[in-house]
């Protein structure tokens, strides 16, 4: 089976008032997760609307390095752990596959 570069977004909301929390301990995250085997890079959004909310975009080399290797990284797991001081809930996480890579598109 061939594995292909998968998209993550995650969406946090941050309990009111803890606007500047959030983006430190997502800038924090980021930084250890970036450095990880398999992190191909991510980036921090803030809605332009809702100062609440925030987007990761993240790229991966696969779904399962993702969804197994990384989920269990220590500095995540400590994320996950305070994740209830800060943030409105859990994030909404989606993971998406290019479909002109995936199916032999020319990618224009």
């Amino acid at each position: 089976m061939a594995v292909h570069p998968t998209a993550v977004t995650v969406v946090y909301r941050a309990q009111p008032g803890q606007h500047e929390r959030t983006r430190r301990e997502l800038a924090a995250l980021i930084a250890l997760a970036a450095a990880e085997p398999g992190c191909l890079g991510i980036r921090l959004h803030e809605d332009a609307d809702d100062g609440t909310r925030f987007l990761l975009y993240e790229r991966w080399v696969d779904r399962d390095t993702y969804f197994g290797e990384h989920m269990r990284t220590p500095h995540l797991q400590a994320f996950i752990q305070r994740a209830g001081e800060f943030l409105a809930g859990p994030p909404e996480i989606t993971a998406w596959r290019l479909l002109d890579e995936a199916h032999g598109g020319t990618g224009r």
